[in-house]
């Protein structure tokens, strides 16, 4: 738990020095992974999706992706790791 904090800090940490929201940020990083199309989202409000459309014009650096992977790890190489 105390590792997911942290993380979670560091995070939105480097999504404030982006000028992004997390939303944001999480939409950018998994449209820059091979193979995802479009994620599916899904608002609850008005405001949610208009934070999450400026999204689609994102483009994260190499430096960030890697900073995004070290912080959010994962099983493993995606998105092989991740099929069931």
């Amino acid at each position: 738990m105390m590792t997911w904090c942290i993380n979670r800090e560091s995070y939105e940490s480097l999504c404030h020095d982006l000028g992004l929201s997390p939303a944001q940020v999480a939409l950018a990083w998994l449209l820059s992974r091979p193979g995802v199309v479009g994620p599916i989202i899904g608002p609850r409000t008005v405001a949610q999706l208009d934070d999450s459309i400026p999204a689609i014009d994102v483009v994260l650096s190499p430096e960030i992706l890697k900073q995004l992977d070290a912080l959010w790890p994962g099983p493993g190489e995606a998105p092989e790791a991740w099929s069931w």
